[in-house]
């Protein structure tokens, strides 16, 4: 694979945190892997750093405006990187013939596309792009599947539950001998608030996750166990598990990273220190292992372990998104667009905390669900399911006493 004996990585999302992270991972092991692409969305100043550190062969942005100040900064400390930009940039990097890796880490709908470049070239695909699971389901396994791609979870409970499957588990398929998933989740840092007073949540309270550094979207997904539920709907297709067969196990110290329950009786665990990097590492060596760079797990220091079971009425992000997957077709889409929209009208102060649910419960009332048959039909419903969510949080913002008045 790749020249010699390195690998070569892109990385779509460089410089959010799971990029950042799996850069990290890669510095520490140069005879192993080598950065063939990195890719990023606002951060030009950030990805030129990283360009300058790892010289790839090619740096790509989404606006041509972006790619000429970032051509400017690299002029000097990484000439030999060609810039591109767009979605023709991120997908011609994911499929690059240098590349046997892509880490795709770029957050929301927008990683769709270059992911799918990579499958449909038959890369090792390390997914940290939820969405492209949760918008296409069945497609995205069919996809897999049809063009030999190497799929390989990195969120830290997926990451976990294939760790734990059997060693000859193939993704896609419920394994013989597994009777359920146990998916763990922190809670957010609103598990122990008096739920009267959620309404009043800000979104600075809101990003201040207590186990794990991320960007503020994911930050709000976690508080709402929206992240949870969309995780809920990708260990669906993942594992080719049912809803009924996955349990979600509040679980605050965020040390199991999730469990594996097998009909002889057996639980099998993943456990860590709540640090990126170990899932990451696990599957840039996968099958064998590399080092993380991160601390080991001191069980005497930890000394206890938490379980709880949900509170839909706490989390109601949490309830729509598994009756989201119960209902199937497109209504998964319709839940993660609705959800980017409202998130992003909280975070700018236009809606407040639990109104979140209620836009999206909103947009799933409002908007057919249909077969997800071709990804021109995902995507059609990903753009009506923002259409009539910006729509409702507009309304809400034209009420009396709302916060924008």
């Amino acid at each position: 694979m790749g020249d010699g004996c390195q690998q070569g990585v892109t990385v779509l999302g460089a410089t959010g945190s799971i990029g950042r992270s799996t850069l990290d991972v890669i510095s520490r092991h140069p005879d192993k892997y080598r950065v063939v692409a990195l890719t990023a969305h606002k951060q030009i100043n950030l990805l030129a750093e990283q360009c300058g550190e790892f010289h790839p062969e090619f740096a790509v942005v989404t606006e041509a405006d972006s790619a000429e100040k970032l051509s400017g900064l690299l002029s000097e400390i990484s000439p030999e990187t060609e810039v591109l930009s767009g979605i023709e940039g991120m997908e011609r990097v994911a499929s690059e013939s240098s590349v046997d890796q892509v880490m795709a880490a770029i957050v929301g709908a927008a990683g769709l596309h270059p992911t799918m470049a990579a499958v449909r070239a038959g890369k090792r695909v390390l997914l940290a792009n939820k969405e492209s699971m949760v918008m296409t389901g069945h497609l995205f396994m069919d996809e897999v599947e049809a063009c030999g791609a190497q799929l390989l979870p990195i969120d830290s409970e997926h990451n976990a539950i294939f760790q734990c499957l059997p060693q000859d588990a193939a993704l896609g398929k419920f394994s013989h001998g597994v009777e359920k998933i146990l998916l763990t989740g922190s809670g957010g840092p609103f598990r122990n608030r008096a739920t009267d007073t959620l309404s009043t949540v800000t979104p600075e309270e809101a990003i201040a996750h207590p186990n794990w550094s991320m960007g503020k979207k994911i930050s709000v997904d976690s508080a709402t166990m929206m992240n949870k539920g969309l995780e809920f709907i990708e260990a669906c297709w993942l594992f080719g598990a049912t809803p009924d067969q996955i349990q979600v196990v509040i679980h605050p110290e965020s040390i199991i990273h999730s469990m594996v329950q097998y009909s002889d009786g057996s639980v099998l665990a993943q456990m860590g220190n709540p640090d990126m990097r170990t899932p990451i590492a696990h599957a840039l060596g996968w099958p064998q292992r590399v080092g993380s760079g991160v601390e080991h797990l001191d069980l005497f220091e930890v000394a206890e372990l938490n379980f709880e079971k949900p509170d839909f009425g706490r989390y109601p992000c949490l309830r729509l998104s598994i009756d989201a997957m119960r209902r199937g077709g497109s209504a998964t889409t319709v839940l993660n667009a609705s959800n980017e929209i409202a998130v992003e009208a909280f975070l700018n102060g236009q809606i407040g905390y639990m109104e979140i649910a209620d836009v999206i419960e909103e947009t799933l009332s409002m908007v057919a669900v249909e077969e997800v048959t071709d990804l021109d039909l995902v995507l059609a419903k990903d753009s009506e399911s923002r259409t009539v969510a910006t729509a409702q949080i507009d309304k809400r913002r034209s009420l009396p006493g709302s916060r924008m008045q």
